[in-house]
């Protein structure tokens, strides 16, 4: 007896085995498709698959969220000096110019008052970055933004308690105190 497909040439055999494979496969896998809808352990176990690739995702978001926003910081914090260095560049500049001036001119009043120029310079240039130097003097002693170098005696009741002498300015950058004054207060 003679196979009905030996008619046929090689290349259809082919092509019809192939197809009955797919046929094949298909039926198996709807097959066992309708037998794990129906067993509940393969279900939980397709969802906690789910779920730990989800978490996996989720993780490994979080962590190069992390990582950026690490070397975002780093970054930050290393150009954060930039802007206050590019203002006092000029006034370096300033003091190079007047020593260079200083060698050659013999009145003290000029260098006093290129002194004070650069001086109100370097300060305008400061307090635009929000440094600001406050007073401590007559005020009543705060150990926040101030410290205690020594102790004298008050001549005056009303004294007591409060600083008498300023040996080094105090200095707030916005509302945090960057340097405490340190002063002398009355006792």
């Amino acid at each position: 007896m003679q196979n009905k497909d030996s008619n046929l040439p090689e290349e259809e055999l082919n092509e019809n085995n192939i197809q009955a494979e797919s046929d094949i496969k298909t039926e198996n896998t709807e097959a066992s498709d309708e037998k794990s809808a129906f067993d509940p352990i393969q279900v939980l176990e397709q969802k906690l698959n789910e779920s730990n690739d989800k978490y996996l995702r989720l993780y490994s978001d979080f962590d190069n969220f992390r990582k950026r926003t690490l070397k975002e910081k780093a970054e930050i914090i290393k150009t954060a000096s930039e802007d206050v260095f590019k203002s006092i560049l000029p006034v370096l500049d300033d003091f190079e110019r007047a020593m260079k001036a200083s060698e050659s001119i013999t009145d003290a009043n000029s260098i006093k008052e290129g002194m004070v120029l650069i001086f109100n310079k370097l300060r305008n240039n400061t307090q635009h970055k929000g440094l600001v130097a406050f007073e401590s003097i007559g005020e009543t002693f705060n150990p926040d933004t101030m410290e205690a170098i020594t102790h004298i005696p008050a001549q005056d009741e009303k004294d007591k308690g409060k600083v008498v002498d300023e040996v080094e300015k105090g200095y707030k950058l916005g509302d945090k105190v960057i340097r405490f004054a340190k002063v002398v207060v009355a006792q």
